[in-house]
């Protein structure tokens, strides 16, 4: 008996044999601060997370008022890469925004 001694029903593989699982999804999450100001969060959101203006404006307000909000929700390689560009942007602009990618 061989160590790789595998019984199947057929060689040919379906689709009932194949297991596809979706993606794990994370939140970017703004966080509010005392310096950030609420025109440049409208302006992270429209350009790296592509929202429009009143969508913008009302994650930033949910930012202002309840300390943090949702940018987006993407797979974790998107929500990393997303979160990263705010932080540089918000860096060149010397803000201390703070973003992160946190798990659904």
């Amino acid at each position: 008996m061989s160590e790789f001694d595998y019984e199947f029903d057929s060689d040919v593989v379906t689709e009932e044999d194949i297991e596809v699982r979706e993606p794990r999804l994370y939140h970017v999450m703004l966080y509010n601060d005392n310096y950030t100001t609420m025109d440049f969060v409208v302006y992270v959101l429209e350009t790296i997370f592509h929202h429009s203006g009143p969508a913008a404006e009302k994650i930033m307000l949910d930012v202002h008022q309840r300390g943090k909000g949702v940018a987006g929700t993407y797979p974790r390689d998107i929500a990393e890469t997303k979160a990263l560009q705010t932080r540089n942007l918000a860096q060149e602009h010397h803000f201390p925004l703070k973003c992160v990618a946190e798990p659904v």
